[in-house]
């Protein structure tokens, strides 16, 4: 599965289940995620791409700048 930088992505597994977070980096088998509140980018949670589903949507490099930013952007996700 091919993630980018900034796309939205939802936890399919884990404890993080049902939710949602951007994408900071991708390698063959790992993405790296962050939502701005429990996994912040100064420490992202690296997870397993076959356990996220894909969104459509693709935050600019502004918000990633920082946390607060991403958990406003990701806010309208959650349920």
């Amino acid at each position: 599965m091919d993630f980018m930088r900034g796309q939205v992505v939802k936890s399919l597994a884990g404890r993080d289940k049902r939710n949602f977070f951007v994408v900071l980096h991708c390698d063959e088998k790992y993405v790296t995620i962050a939502d701005g509140v429990l996994h912040k980018l100064e420490k992202p949670k690296k997870k397993n791409s076959r356990h996220l589903a894909v969104t459509n949507t693709v935050l600019s490099d502004d918000i990633l700048e920082n946390n607060k930013r991403i958990h406003n952007a990701l806010r309208q996700y959650s349920a």
